[in-house]
């Protein structure tokens, strides 16, 4: 595969970006939240998938934000309803958040359908191809995620 094909690619997962971001931000809109907010969100909810409890200092890390910036907003995700703090199970003097039902059910309402939809569309490539996909989406965001982090000057460019 050439340059050009695999600039293709790339193009195509901007698009797909776009349009993802596109579904956060109607989603949002719909549940008076901002778009950190929305990240918040998907971060409490993917570190509870995966079995770890988050801080407010992990929340932070998350989505880049300050701690005075951090606190301001899980106090409103608090006040909405979409977020509680709680002592961590693990070591009572440790306050982790927690989403609460009604915002898990929100996402799930709102989100359930494209979820459904995207498993449907795997449902046409082998487990060998999917694997490969997971391995690329999974490079593509790491390399994203480093992009995202280089402290760069204006004008500046990295190649």
């Amino acid at each position: 595969m050439d340059v050009e094909e695999r600039s293709e690619i790339a193009l195509l997962l901007r698009r797909l970006t776009v349009e993802l971001d596109a579904v956060g931000e109607r989603f949002a809109g719909i549940h008076g939240l901002g778009r950190t907010d929305v990240r918040a969100l998907v971060a409490i909810m993917d570190a509870a998938r995966c079995g770890r409890a988050l801080t407010a200092g992990a929340l932070g890390a998350a989505v880049e934000l300050s701690s005075a910036s951090v606190t301001a907003l899980v106090d409103r995700l608090e006040r909405a309803g979409h977020v509680r703090r709680v002592r961590d199970a693990t070591d009572r003097r440790r306050v982790v958040l927690e989403m609460t039902e009604s915002a898990q059910s929100a996402g799930a309402e709102f989100f359930g359908r494209l979820q459904r939809d995207l498993v449907a569309a795997m449902g046409e490539f082998p487990d060998e191809e999917l694997a490969v996909v997971r391995r690329f989406l999974e490079q593509m965001t790491d390399a994203i995620m480093h992009h995202a982090r280089i402290d760069q000057t204006p004008g500046e460019r990295t190649n």
